[in-house]
């Protein structure tokens, strides 16, 4: 699924798109991810292997009743849907960080998760004026509209041949 949720759409398709292509106040949404159990418990062993989020015995008498996904994992379920659809194949470079990551709700075996992206500025380089720095608002949503991770992100792209 891949939708505009405002009246600028991308002027090129992914593999095309560069710097200019991103207009602030552009809107997107696009999904989906489907967690599986099997995938919570393999991250959680590997990375972040709290009771909550590993011992299904734990979780279910634990504060959130169930078992949960790691934040981390669930920054990197936004992370892929953010790649596949909505940075750019050819003009991408790097990432000078994250800001206000948040997670307001948990992510649950068995939820579909959709990521809704907000262009909210961008600014050609003063130092290297071959790219320019993106600011994007990203939500991760759930089947229920309920938000399971907010951020800021800050990406660099090269600017158009």
């Amino acid at each position: 699924m891949s939708e505009t949720l405002s009246a600028e759409d991308f002027a090129a398709p992914i593999d095309d798109r560069y710097f200019e292509d991103y207009v602030p106040g552009a809107v997107y949404e696009y999904g989906y991810s489907t967690v599986t159990e099997a995938e919570i418990l393999e991250f959680a062993n590997k990375f972040d292997p709290q009771p909550i989020h590993i011992d299904l015995a734990y979780a279910a008498n634990g504060p959130f009743g169930g078992l949960i996904a790691s934040g981390w994992h669930t920054c990197g379920l936004l992370m892929r849907l953010l790649a596949d659809h909505y940075l750019s194949k050819v003009a991408s470079l790097a990432s000078p960080g994250i800001d206000e990551i948040r997670w307001p709700a948990p992510v649950r075996p068995g939820d579909s998760l959709r990521l809704r992206v907000t262009t909210v500025q961008t600014r050609v380089s003063k130092s290297k004026p071959d790219r320019g720095l993106l600011h994007t608002d990203c939500l991760l949503l759930n089947q229920d509209d309920a938000t399971v991770l907010s951020l800021k992100a800050m990406n660099l792209l090269r600017l158009r041949p």
